[in-house]
């Protein structure tokens, strides 16, 4: 009996089994994807500059003396002519004096030779003086006129060093602090302070001896006064693009043979003197434009012992695909090799499938779809 029931029992769990719907087959992984696009991309190189003024005019006294007034605020706009600093004018004042005196001397000597040349005209008609008088009388005028005009230039003189006094600032721009203080006695050779003109203002760096041939040979960019055209943007400490892009004005004459570089100087203009001289600043350039260029994201590249890579998916599949890197744009890639226009890539994590797994692909983000306009930044030569 026991052993009919056990058969029964293990018959029908035979039967259950049988009827036992087959397992499904999981769902393949989820894998984010960005097009491949093409489009003219414009190459950009990356310099370390610096920035100084325009003009940098170091404010030294033309006359001696004793400081009396300090005129300008430190670190203020200030126009060509503005006063800066008063030396003690006395001396000068007297010096000016003294030859205002001398002119007046020398100017009534002449008129007293003057009329004695008249006189003596007169006299040597009705032959009442010798020719000699005559001649010595005409000499006097010439030496008395000749007085008269170095009494002048005298003057003139001592009116400079008095106006020398006043010390003004030759250009329009920032003065900076002052090197003296009221009451110091300075000279000719004493630095009081230094004005920068810097609206515009200068960026200066050094490019490449192949950079520079490079751009001599295509579109000219280091080459001044194209038109007008700017050809530089100014990358501040902070990351920041300056808003005022600028131009090249200056390229060395010859390459530095310690470092093979070549030195340029570039213009930006400047409104409200945000820029000023000894800033830190990155310049960049467009050097050329890759035309049809084929751009996927940056993280969608691995490198492999060297080499470069990146996952395709293909009728639903995973394929790996060697590729042949160029140049970075923002933060997309130019592929020279191994993908096409439309080609999707997988941005995301790839690393546990192999090739030839079925995946479901969905769009990436926002930031990893290329399809977007690249900011451009320096190339280089890898991921």
């Amino acid at each position: 009996m026991n052993v009919r029931v056990l058969i029964v029992c293990a018959s029908m769990l035979l039967i259950s089994a049988r009827k036992k719907p087959p397992a499904t087959a999981p769902p393949p992984p989820t894998v984010q994807v960005a097009v491949v696009v093409q489009q003219d991309v414009p190459i950009f190189r990356e310099w370390i500059g610096t920035l100084d003024g325009f003009v940098n005019a170091d404010i030294k006294p033309q006359v001696a003396g004793y400081i009396q007034k300090q005129a300008y605020q430190e670190g203020t706009f200030v126009r060509e002519g503005e006063l800066l600093f008063l030396i003690d004018p006395r001396n000068y004042q007297d010096a000016v004096d003294q030859a205002k005196s001398t002119l007046n001397h020398n100017e009534a000597a002449l008129a007293k030779v003057r009329l004695d040349v008249k006189r003596d005209k007169e006299l040597i008609a009705a032959q009442a003086i010798t020719r000699q008088q005559l001649d010595n009388d005409e000499a006097a005028e010439r030496q008395a006129a000749a007085n008269v005009e170095s009494a002048r230039a005298a003057l003139r003189q001592a009116q400079l060093s008095r106006g020398w006094a006043q010390v003004t600032s030759p250009i329009t721009g920032i003065v900076g602090i002052a090197q003296v203080q009221v009451g110091n006695l300075v000279n000719t050779s004493t630095t009081m302070t230094t004005v920068s003109q810097v609206d515009p203002i200068k960026a200066q760096f050094n490019i490449s001896e192949r950079e520079y041939l490079r751009s001599a040979q295509g579109n000219h960019w280091v080459e001044p006064g194209q038109s007008g055209k700017a050809a530089l943007d100014l990358i501040l400490e902070d990351g920041s693009i300056y808003p005022h892009p600028g131009s090249v004005i200056v390229v060395n004459r010859q390459v530095s043979q310690q470092t093979g570089t070549i030195a340029v100087q570039g213009s930006f203009p400047n409104p409200g003197n945000i820029l000023r001289p000894g800033q830190y600043a990155k310049v960049r350039a467009a050097v050329e434009t890759r035309k049809g260029a084929l751009l996927v994201p940056q993280r969608a590249i691995s490198e492999l012992q060297g080499t470069y890579q990146l996952a395709v998916v293909v009728d639903g599949k995973v394929e790996v695909r060697p590729v042949k890197t160029a140049d970075q744009v923002g933060t997309m890639w130019i592929i020279d090799k191994g993908v096409r226009a439309g080609d999707k890539v997988i941005v995301s994590d790839y690393s546990r499938l192999r090739p030839g797994t079925p995946v479901n692909a969905v769009p990436a983000s926002d930031g990893a779809k290329p399809s977007q306009t690249p900011s451009p930044t320096a190339s280089s030569s890898g991921p």
